[in-house]
């Protein structure tokens, strides 16, 4: 990245004993300049005391109805890498049991095609990529798409199955959640 972003009034939100999301967006726009980018767009949100986004509704990938949020940014001139900031949702597996393997196979695509900023478990339970480009959307798609996962829900179509663990970890289990779902 250029020079170090001037941000007084998020590193007061490092200030606390709590970890702070400004912190990791930090981390990111060190290798990222979505991420960078970002940390500018909030920067101006605090000093303006107004959001800079714009709701972008659905926005879809080929042969899939839902699993991506569109975002813009009202400032794309000032931003122009999150001019686009598109969140993406990838189902939770059953149960929510991840493997190592499988979560990094998710933050390669992720560091590739996106901002590599993640959040796990969004109202959905879905795991939710904060930021990518239009023209990325498909090949994200088609990259978790091929590792065996599936875009997670968004707007008005049917939402992913979710199942607590069950028997994977409860003795209280009245069925197997995980083979029904």
């Amino acid at each position: 990245m250029a020079e170090k972003r001037e941000t007084p009034q998020l590193d007061e939100l490092e200030k606390g004993p709590w970890p702070s999301f400004v912190t990791q967006i930090k981390r990111a726009g060190e290798k990222n300049a979505m991420a960078d980018d970002l940390l500018g767009l909030l920067e101006k949100s605090y000093e303006d005391k107004v959001g800079h986004w714009k709701h972008g509704g659905i926005v879809g990938v080929k042969g899939y109805g839902g699993g991506v949020i569109g975002r813009y940014t009202d400032m794309p001139e000032e931003f122009p890498n999150i001019s686009e900031f598109h969140t993406v949702r990838v189902a939770q597996p059953s149960g929510w049991f991840y493997t190592s393997d499988m979560l990094r196979e998710i933050c390669d695509v992720w560091e590739e095609r996106g901002s590599g900023l993640t959040n796990m478990h969004g109202s959905t339970g879905d795991i939710i990529l904060l930021g990518t480009h239009t023209d990325q959307l498909q090949p994200i798609f088609d990259d978790i798409s091929d590792r065996g996962f599936d875009l997670g829900g968004s707007g008005s179509d049917l939402r992913s199955p979710s199942c607590c663990v069950g028997p994977g970890r409860c003795e209280h289990a009245c069925y197997d959640t995980l083979d029904m779902c």
